[in-house]
């Protein structure tokens, strides 16, 4: 089930993100995610809108918008490839019009799975905080020139 976030999340989505971000960005120092903890709990994760998918085993995922950004969107690791964040991207785009997001380009999983959900490159830029080339991906429905870039 996907629901809002509540206060009580945070430990587990902090868990997940950080596991998660460790293993998705090897080409990044681990200390990079460790030292970006407090801000996920005292300013990302607080100024945006996020969700949770959970089951009966507890969180399992979760994804954030930052207005029309979707600034997360992260599962366990134990729990990857088996549709939830399939099911997380769908969620939130059905309460978007238009998303878009950055990845690293060194992420090519996450990279195929945006491909896959109908995402189209924009452009490549310089992450400020690690140095790393990031794409500029976005997902627009409405864009009638989406359909012929493919």
């Amino acid at each position: 089930m996907i629901r809002p976030f509540m206060p009580a999340d945070m430990n587990a989505v902090l868990n997940i993100w950080l596991e998660a971000s460790i293993q998705a960005h090897d080409f990044v120092n681990s200390d990079f995610w460790h030292s970006k903890l407090n801000l996920m709990q005292e300013v990302y994760i607080p100024s945006s809108e996020t969700y949770v998918y959970e089951d009966a085993e507890g969180i399992k995922g979760f994804f954030s918008l930052y207005n029309n950004t979707l600034a997360a969107i992260f599962v366990n690791p134990s729990d990857q490839g088996s549709g939830i964040g399939q099911q997380l991207l769908l969620k939130a785009k059905s309460l978007r019009n238009k998303l878009d997001l950055t990845v690293y380009r060194d992420n090519k999983k996450s990279i195929k799975f945006y491909q896959q959900n109908d995402f189209t490159t924009i452009k490549e830029q310089i992450d400020k905080h690690t140095g790393m080339i990031e794409i500029l991906m976005t997902y627009n429905p409405t864009d009638d020139t989406r359909l012929t870039k493919n």
